[in-house]
């Protein structure tokens, strides 16, 4: 039977949409491709970490705090597939179940930290004057100093506790957000709906609020898992040196300082937490890294755009 052209150009139209549509994956994938590897390889290689960690007490063969010292220092067996400690313990299980103080503490600092920065940096742009002067002033003294330095010399003050941990990391932590946030500020200041809107009369309040910060947050963002493989890092270090995870609670950093003793008999105790701590920190500069670039590529664009 003879279809009309009439209809036949709209079913094949139709038709054309459909096969032409992208599908999720292929999105992903073009995402992927379009100078966004780093973004889309950390990001999965960070899920892969959470998942890991979120089932880690359905995956782990063992009790992480169990002991058997007849079974201490074993080499990888179908048993104990990384081997056990020095308390006989299962390297496996205390390596699935690790990361989570640690993970927990950067990422609560994090936020802490942003949260002040920001609000801080803004406030400091928009008084300006003398305000402005002393904020970065303060700023300027906090970040000469080492972070590390700055959280051990807090800690022994107020003694040691994950609370500690947490107020140390961000005191030490906050200025890097409110810098960029102040940066940020003064450049959206400038901009004509800023000044539309104090026309207006809008309140200081509601300009920060619905124009400034809005604005800010991808840039934050990018800074914010820049920040977060730093901060990993550092609570890494001081669970090294006694100050940071407390036993009985497993940690990566933990792990490596108390098999230090053991290197030569057995390396795995220390290689394995050690590339956990690395592949994790990894992951999520990868992804700060690529948010990045991103936001450069776009604002690249809108600036020829303009010019255009």
């Amino acid at each position: 039977m003879h279809m009309p052209d009439t209809m036949a150009a709209p079913l094949f139209d139709i038709a054309k949409g459909a096969t032409s549509r992208p599908s999720i994956l292929r999105r992903a994938l073009g995402f992927a491709r379009q100078r966004h590897w780093v973004f889309s390889a950390g990001a999965v290689m960070f899920a892969t970490v959470l998942l890991l960690l979120c089932t880690a007490h359905w995956l782990a063969p063992y009790d992480p705090a169990s002991q058997s010292l007849l079974q201490r220092l074993q080499g990888p067996s179908s048993r104990h597939w990384l081997g056990t400690d020095h308390l006989g313990r299962d390297q496996l299980s205390r390596l699935l179940v690790g990361g989570h103080f640690a993970i927990i503490i950067a990422a609560v600092t994090l936020v802490l930290s942003a949260v002040t920065g920001t609000v801080i940096g803004v406030i400091s742009a928009r008084q300006g004057g003398l305000v402005d002067e002393i904020t970065m002033r303060i700023v300027d003294l906090l970040i000469s100093f080492p972070d590390v330095v700055v959280a051990i010399f807090l800690i022994a003050l107020m003694g040691p506790g994950y609370g500690t941990l947490i107020v140390a990391l961000t005191v030490v932590s906050w200025t890097p957000f409110a810098r960029l946030a102040r940066g940020l500020a003064i450049e959206i200041n400038a901009k004509s709906y800023i000044r539309a809107a104090e026309i207006l009369g809008c309140s200081r309040r509601f300009i920060i609020l619905r124009h400034i910060i809005p604005n800010a947050i991808r840039p934050l963002a990018a800074m914010g898992f820049l920040r977060f493989g730093h901060k990993l890092i550092t609570v890494g270090g001081l669970s090294f040196i006694g100050l940071g995870v407390q036993p009985p609670h497993a940690d990566w950093a933990a792990m490596m300082a108390s098999s230090q003793p053991y290197l030569e008999r057995a390396p795995l105790l220390v290689i394995c937490p050690g590339l956990a701590i690395f592949l994790t920190a990894l992951s999520v500069t990868w992804i700060g890294q690529g948010l990045e670039t991103k936001r450069n590529l776009e604002t690249k664009r809108k600036t020829a755009g303009e010019q255009a």
